[in-house]
């Protein structure tokens, strides 16, 4: 009997100055407001990885982002649309229960080319805090299912990625509290 791979999940939270449907409003209708406007991906890796592979990745786009879109409904896809009109699959949605919990695949391999066959999970939750505010929890998991040094690697990168967009979607929830 193998060992059990495991690695440990990537955990952040912030707290916001809106109740939780509003939270989840923002994070997911306004996701195109705080994401950054750039790929996940490695466009130059992905080609160089997919003429090595035998059975190729999706294409990674190479044009500018011009929005990223989460779309609202269970099987819905977590997207960047380029400005030549290609697309950049994140993930998908497994779970939508809005003012609660969003649960997103993220479907990339550690080398940040496509992957839909071993994806990790990112789910946020929205919890009242108290009158008027929420705490946003976020929990990227199941990196083990690339594999040990690959999981440890995206854990590694992801880590260190997650707390500066939630600082970004903390910052629109302000700017839309504000009106500024």
């Amino acid at each position: 009997m193998s060992p059990t791979i495991t690695v440990a999940p990537v955990r952040k939270s912030v707290v916001v100055n809106v109740d939780p449907a509003r939270a989840f409003e923002i994070f997911t209708q306004g996701f195109d407001r705080w994401w950054p406007k750039k790929l996940p991906a490695d466009p130059a890796l992905a080609q160089r990885s997919s003429a090595a592979a035998a059975a190729p990745p999706a294409p990674v786009p190479t044009s500018p982002v011009k929005e990223s879109i989460i779309e609202p409904f269970l099987g819905g896809r977590w997207f960047s649309r380029c400005e030549d009109g290609s697309e950049g699959i994140l993930g998908h949605v497994l779970a939508w229960d809005p003012g609660h919990r969003l649960l997103l695949s993220w479907e990339f391999s550690a080398q940040w080319t496509p992957n839909v066959s071993a994806p990790s999970e990112v789910e946020v939750t929205f919890k009242a805090e108290g009158p008027g505010s929420t705490r946003v929890e976020l929990e990227h998991r199941h990196f083990e299912r690339l594999g040990k040094e690959d999981g440890e690697k995206m854990r590694k990168d992801v880590e260190g990625g997650w707390p500066a967009r939630l600082d970004l979607y903390a910052v629109e929830v302000a700017r839309q509290s504000t009106g500024a």
